[in-house]
């Protein structure tokens, strides 16, 4: 019977945590897509740094000398977009760090339901420890009992025969000295 509920707890319990298991998965997976659509954000902003860097080394002025307008607004541009790059980045970082806060509490959370899974079952498992020896005890009871009733029984049944042999004998002496006297 021990056992046996011992069984189910621990079934129950593996079961529990192969569901939450499963949540921990889901969410690992999307941290590990956010992680990656971060690093390309990162890719292409060093893409488009080198982009600029070559832009502003750019002289299509007069005799390669002078930059022109065209060459300043190139330039501009594409550091706009590394600027708007840099937001992007800034905002996926802040959705991968929001994951991980989140993959985190739900690490602390579901450690402490572990922790309380655990303290209920052990508190069950001590429950019923406690019950079997009680019960343990009042069978120990009632076998000690049963075996004074059966001493006492045979202690009865002994006499009674005794008694029984006795009053026999003394019948038969009775009736010996009747025939003897007559």
């Amino acid at each position: 019977m021990k056992q046996l509920s011992l069984l189910l707890i621990f079934y129950f319990g593996m079961l529990h945590m192969s569901r939450s298991q499963t949540d921990l998965d889901t969410d690992s997976i999307s941290f590990e897509q956010q992680r990656e659509r971060v690093n390309n954000l990162l890719e292409k902003r060093s893409r488009r740094f080198g982009e600029f860097d070559n832009s502003l080394r750019q002289k299509t002025g007069v005799f390669g000398i002078f930059k022109r307008k065209k060459d300043m607004q190139k330039s501009i541009d594409i550091l706009r977009e590394i600027v708007l790059s840099d937001n992007a980045i800034l905002l996926e970082t802040k959705k991968l760090l929001y994951i991980k806060g989140n993959e985190s509490d739900k690490n602390e959370n579901l450690a402490a339901a572990y922790d309380k899974q655990l303290s209920g079952y052990m508190h069950t498992v001590m429950k019923l420890q406690t019950e079997n020896e009680k019960l343990r005890n009042q069978i120990d009871n009632i076998e000690a009992r049963q075996r004074n009733s059966h001493i006492i029984i045979l202690v009865l049944t002994i006499t009674v025969l005794a008694l029984c042999v006795a009053f026999y004998l003394r019948l038969k002496q009775h009736k010996h000295q009747n025939l003897t006297q007559e």
